[in-house]
């Protein structure tokens, strides 16, 4: 498990930061799962952070571990299109199917960060590229 995923799952809950118009908003998430050398994220395609992350895929997440250090990971989102990874997805959390699921209508939209850089930083410290980029 990568550096990014080890914070991001101790923090529990995560924060993605997204624009609407001018406007940022922020909100909770927490799936977070690696596959295929990536980190994956996923989002209803009925939310507006979906609408917004189509109209401006730039985002960052934010998380904080336990030992006080904090995650800021910025990217460009990348929609994937292999439903595998939706599946992968459910599966780890499978109290998301009563959402996501062909009566609902609901579908979880999976995506990875590209052109990512990813900073920990511990509190009153220097921040320290975790991607090696």
């Amino acid at each position: 498990m990568s550096r990014i995923t080890e914070i991001i799952k101790e923090a529990g809950a995560f924060f993605l930061a997204t624009t609407d118009g001018d406007q940022p908003k922020v909100r909770p998430l927490g799936l977070v799962l690696e596959a295929d050398d990536k980190i994956l994220f996923g989002i209803g395609d009925f939310k507006d952070v979906y609408k917004q992350l189509c109209a401006n895929p730039k985002a960052e997440i934010v998380a904080l571990g336990n030992n006080g250090h904090w995650l800021r990971y910025t990217g460009t989102v990348v929609f994937e299109t292999d439903p595998k990874y939706a599946e992968m997805a459910l599966e780890s959390a499978p109290h998301l199917r009563g959402i996501y699921n062909e009566e609902t209508g609901n579908k979880m939209m999976m995506f990875h960060l590209e052109n990512a850089k990813a900073c920990e930083i511990a509190v009153m410290g220097e921040g320290e590229d975790i991607l090696g980029k």
